[in-house]
């Protein structure tokens, strides 16, 4: 058993995974996630923001403690990935010298390649046997959305494009009234379909058997179509979403107020102005594929992380 700690800060939350690996996979210590919005505004400014700093390093400084504690006074190797927002900051270099300053190692600004990697190896570690393959595994984060085609083989192709649900959300929805017009729900939907149309030439997407879908728009979804009564991260893992349930459920968010959405039990207090966005990026992703579910997965990009600070079982 080696304990290793992951940080994956994205452009809508940072989240930190403390646990176990061996040749028998992950046993999670500590996982959390907070919603910190470290991506405001780049997609107009091109810039991380003072206020979404602090607030990134903030949450940052709570998990170094979580880690210091779980030492069990040895050293843990700790990897840090920062994403969708901080590749497209003209400012990273501020966000790098404070992850540093908290974790004492550099933050890895990876690709949207490496991206889809890890978000991969983390997606189908733990599979129920008899799942389909290949896979179309699709992370839809905050300012992008990965999608990686493979199978126990490995990956066979990985994109990553500049739509996620804080990124449609500021470009079209922010100040398209409550609940948004049509017009400016048309307009996101013209984004995704656009990005699409770049994966289905870059990335062999129709080969694909079964859809696995990552992060807290597929998982929160998931919530929805299960009637829970609150967030419960045990019955959302591989819970199957089918089709209509997705769009009945996409939808539905998009012609809700906001406080409509904050009363969902599953929704987290964060989520719920960009939840539409993400819940559409999903539907049209099963459309366009003529996927007849979802398969949920809350081991994602952050599992891939700590597999990878492990190295070799």
């Amino acid at each position: 058993m080696k304990r290793v700690a992951a940080v994956d800060c994205g452009t809508n939350s940072v989240r930190l995974l403390i646990a176990d690996v061996s040749g028998d996979g992950l046993v999670d210590i500590e996982r959390r996630m907070e919603i910190v919005r470290l991506g405001e505004g780049v997609d107009r400014t091109g810039r991380l923001a003072p206020q979404a700093l602090a607030r990134t390093f903030a949450a940052m400084r709570g998990y170094a403690k979580l880690i210091e504690d779980h030492a069990a006074g040895e050293r843990v190797p700790v990897r840090v990935v920062a994403t969708s927002a901080t590749r497209d900051a003209a400012n990273r270099d501020e966000f790098t010298a404070g992850v540093r300053d908290v974790f004492g190692v550099d933050p890895e600004v990876v690709t949207g390649e490496e991206e889809a990697r890890l978000s991969f190896a983390g997606a189908t570690a733990d599979l129920p046997a008899g799942t389909a393959a290949p896979y179309l595994v699709v992370d839809i984060g905050g300012g992008s959305t990965e999608f990686i085609v493979g199978s126990g083989a490995g990956v066979e192709g990985a994109l990553s494009v500049d739509i996620g649900c804080v990124r449609l959300t500021e470009r079209h929805l922010k100040d398209a009234g409550d609940p948004p017009s049509a017009e400016a729900v048309d307009a996101v939907a013209a984004d995704i379909e656009a990005a699409l149309d770049r994966v289905e030439r870059a990335v062999p997407v129709r080969g694909a058997r079964t859809l696995i879908g990552l992060a807290g728009s597929v998982t929160t979804v998931a919530g929805i179509s299960l009637g829970l009564p609150a967030y419960d991260a045990s019955r959302i893992h591989h819970a199957r979403v089918p089709a209509e349930r997705v769009h009945e459920i996409s939808a539905r968010l998009l012609a809700m107020t906001h406080d409509e959405r904050a009363a969902i039990p599953v929704m987290h207090p964060g989520r719920v102005d960009v939840i539409g966005a993400g819940a559409l990026i999903l539907d049209r992703i099963v459309r366009r594929y003529g996927f007849a579910e979802v398969v949920t997965s809350e081991h994602d990009i952050l599992d891939g992380i700590a597999y990878s600070v492990a190295g070799p079982a």
